[in-house]
């Protein structure tokens, strides 16, 4: 699980420290640094919220019965994967526009005042640690107890784009954003069909949905979990030696139907051409 859980970690970080480089930057370069510090107050009031979440979540479960867990944990796989379509899609569309985006939204923000800067920075990156959260608490289920690679996997990814995110703020670094967005998206793909596909194991063994016995394949024996391939796909497709039909159908459906969404070229928006004006007479 080392490897989906560094590209979330990787994904989020890097889009939560776009976000606080491009206001850190905005408010430097306009000679406005008394605001800095509204917006790392808002920044750290997100990190603490995000964290606080990702305990919370944790801590509750575990006061559950085993059905009870299965379904909330299968609940919580489901709206990780909603957020993650939602994140792949949203910032395909505005990595283009995002930095002009923010410097508006700051820019009347610091018109009302500190407190408008600090929600507005508190908003913008406590989204993103969120989903984190609820993405990582999927993986931590997927993963079983006690194992420590999904958080493992997360810090290396989150500091990995730290260090990126302070290199483009120095324009040290230069990244064509819109295919690093573009790649780690359609990785992110298959790796929530597999978050996909696990909720809806553990929601088939909480009770909540039928088929649980029925396969679709059993890979028990040439393709154990435990052996090295089999730990590598786990680790990136999220695979299960033992998947049952429902699992199957739904891993296939999301990528058949979210990939070639994802991966569609968008048509350039048409400028309306000018009528040229009548010849005087």
């Amino acid at each position: 699980m080392i490897f989906g859980n560094a590209l979330i970690g990787l994904r989020e970080g890097l889009e939560a420290g776009l976000v606080v480089s491009i206001l850190v930057a905005f408010l430097v370069k306009t000679d406005r640094r008394f605001a800095l510090k509204s917006v790392w107050l808002g920044v750290t009031l997100a990190v603490v919220l995000s964290a606080g979440f990702g305990w919370l979540i944790t801590f509750t479960s575990h006061e559950m019965t085993f059905e009870q867990q299965e379904t909330f944990g299968g609940a919580m796989s489901l709206i990780a994967v909603a957020f993650v379509t939602a994140m792949i899609f949203w910032m395909r569309a505005t990595a283009r526009t995002i930095a002009a985006e923010l410097r508006g939204k700051l820019t009347d923000a610091l018109k009302i005042g500190p407190f408008a800067v600090a929600l507005m920075a508190f908003l913008t990156v406590g989204r993103e640690g969120l989903e984190t959260a609820v993405f990582f608490y999927a993986a931590t289920q997927s993963a079983g107890s006690g194992t420590s690679q999904p958080l493992i996997g997360f810090l290396v990814g989150i500091a990995v784009a730290v260090v990126l995110a302070f290199a483009l703020y120095k324009g040290a670094l230069r990244i064509n954003l819109g295919k690093f967005f573009t790649i780690t998206g359609a990785l992110l793909i298959f790796v929530a069909a597999g978050v996909l596909a696990y909720g809806l194991h553990d929601l088939q063994e909480g009770g909540v949905l039928p088929g649980l016995h029925t396969l679709a394949f059993d890979l028990s024996g040439p393709m154990p979990e435990d052996s090295w391939y089999g730990a590598l796909l786990k680790g990136v497709f999220n695979y299960s030696a033992q998947t049952t039909v429902l699992q199957a159908i739904a891993w296939i459906v999301y990528i058949a139907v979210v990939l070639p969404l994802f991966l569609r070229k968008r048509k350039a928006p048409v400028k309306k051409q000018e009528q040229p004006a009548p010849a005087a007479a």
